[in-house]
């Protein structure tokens, strides 16, 4: 009750702005550029904080490959065990690496296995161990030094350094981060131009009544106001209504992220802050659309009368 008398608050004006068609379209356009920004928002504060886990994980990381011993015979397992021990007891008398030790075979094995089959095939495959490597991050170690100490210690080593991929993915997602930014500037142009227009059409279309409030003694601001509170109610209407539209796109888009396993791309989650942030967007456009109509109206007034 108390909410349906504020909104008629908002539409009472002694112009008859609220009946005519002049803002009809305005609710809708808003809908639709408060959903374009609820999108790009949490798409780029998504992108934030998978560039600070990518930074946070694979920074500090590289990854250590030794070519196997050719054969399945115990004595070529046996020497391709004794190069992996060769090369973790290096790493880990390096005064920069932090850890080394090699990554499991059944772990490398359920990776390699939807390409390569069954693990049993996987077992007679001549495939290269891993050593996982961790790195001070304050004092990375010289990977040419690096790489030529692990080839006197074990013929064939090489190393993976994360960082060469990883710069190129996470500049992808800066861009990505930047285009969603470039769509919300986009979005509050749009918004803030249409209010322009559909006031000014406003304005010309009450000219006689403004003429008269004017004779009456009616100062600009007061006129002014008459369309601010109109601007506001259309601007938290249609601001509403995308609010409301986007909410469930996004819990549609979490729950099909919900069977990404961990990995390079993490499932999709929203916190709490970024949905408090989303729910601000109808105040926001109500206020954008409330001043835009404010000062265009003085403007156009100045000039009018």
């Amino acid at each position: 009750m108390m909410a349906g008398i504020g909104l008629k608050g908002l539409f009472r004006s002694d112009l008859p702005v609220a009946r005519d068609s002049s803002g009809g379209f305005l609710p809708w356009l808003i809908a639709l550029m408060v959903f374009f920004a609820a999108m790009a928002t949490t798409g780029s504060v998504g992108l934030t904080d998978m560039i600070a886990r990518w930074n946070r994980d694979v920074a500090g990381t590289l990854t250590v490959q030794i070519p196997p011993v050719i054969g399945t015979t115990a004595k070529a397992k046996e020497e391709t065990a004794a190069r992996v021990e060769r090369a973790v007891r290096l790493l880990q008398s390096l005064p920069n690496v932090v850890s080394a030790s090699e990554i499991p075979a059944d772990k490398l094995a359920a990776l390699l296995e939807p390409w390569l089959g069954s693990r049993e095939l996987i077992d007679e495959l001549p495939t290269p161990r891993l050593i996982d490597v961790t790195l001070n991050p304050q004092a990375r170690p010289s990977l040419e030094e690096l790489q030529t100490r692990l080839k006197d210690a074990v013929e064939g080593a090489t190393i993976d350094d994360h960082q060469v991929w990883m710069s190129k993915l996470i500049s992808l997602a800066e861009g990505l981060q930047k285009l969603a930014w470039g769509v919300i500037a986009l979005v509050s142009f749009t918004t803030t131009t249409t209010v322009i227009y559909a006031t000014r059409t406003a304005l010309a279309v009450h000219r006689p009544h403004i003429e008269v409030l004017h004779f009456v003694g009616a100062t600009d601001s007061y006129i002014a106001r008459q369309f601010a509170s109109r601007g506001l109610a259309l601007g938290l209407l249609g601001g509403l209504g995308g609010l409301l539209g986007a909410v469930p796109t996004l819990w549609a888009i979490v729950r099909l992220s919900e069977g990404l396993q961990g990995g390079l791309i993490p499932a999709i989650t929203i916190a709490p802050l970024t949905w408090a942030l989303l729910g601000s967007f109808p105040v926001i456009a109500g206020l954008i659309a409330m001043i835009t109509a404010h000062i265009t109206v003085r403007r156009q007034l100045s000039g009018m009368l």
